[in-house]
């Protein structure tokens, strides 16, 4: 278990694959929040004060869970901030996709000069994502939440009990579509932004609704 103080109010830690099957859980516990879930928190939290000086809220935080390709997850502990302006939320949500992106971009390495620029450029700034929901219900609220002309792309699938909603920039402005993955985590996980998971998600799951899953749960 491997923990890092971001600010004040903010620590992460990351959970190994090997460590998930030792507590025996998985990110799905994380999303549902459940009893075994809260214990593993609970035991995190402890840690991050006796090793990083963190001292949780009185009353609440918000935690962000995030998968990562082939290693484990990470999760957020941050205290909520009503001060907190959109402009950083950005930058921390961007920050978050561009480290699930890391392999994808060091994967670039070989490709000549200009070309490798090209495609580092596109990665620093990625286009879709996934968020996994632990309810249909969640998805609604979140689509009844986004402005009604977004112009993003949206495709609902259903995998093991839990609801995926994967996220394209489409024809919305990039700050839009940036804003719009930054209030899906009011509501959901960030499951992956790399194209691998993806395609894993289109190959195991149901697909719900193939094309503007958005505007069709918004009614």
């Amino acid at each position: 278990m491997k923990i890092e103080r971001i600010d004040e109010k903010t620590v992460k830690c990351f959970l190994s694959n090997e460590e998930l099957e030792e507590y025996e859980i998985d990110y799905k516990d994380f999303v549902m929040r459940s009893e075994k879930a809260r214990e593993v928190v609970q035991e995190i939290i402890e840690q991050a004060a006796a090793e990083v000086g963190y001292t949780p809220p009185k009353f609440a935080f918000d935690l962000q869970i995030m998968m990562v390709a082939d290693q484990g997850l990470v999760l957020t502990f941050s205290d909520k901030d009503p001060d907190l302006n959109d402009s950083n939320q950005l930058i921390e949500c961007l920050k978050e996709m561009k480290r699930i992106l890391q392999k994808t971009r060091e994967a670039t390495e070989q490709i000549p000069s200009q070309k490798q620029e090209e495609t580092q450029a596109a990665a620093s700034r990625p286009e879709e994502a996934v968020f996994v929901f632990s309810n249909l219900s969640n998805v609604m609220d979140y689509a009844a939440a986004l402005p009604g002309n977004l112009r993003i792309e949206s495709v609902l699938y259903e995998w093991e009990g839990l609801y995926y909603l994967h996220l394209q920039k489409g024809h919305a402005a990039y700050e839009r579509y940036s804003r719009a993955c930054i209030q899906a985590m009011e509501f959901s996980a960030l499951y992956a932004a790399e194209e691998s998971r993806i395609l894993q998600l289109k190959e195991h799951g149901s697909c719900l609704i193939p094309e503007k899953a958005v505007r069709k749960l918004r009614g």
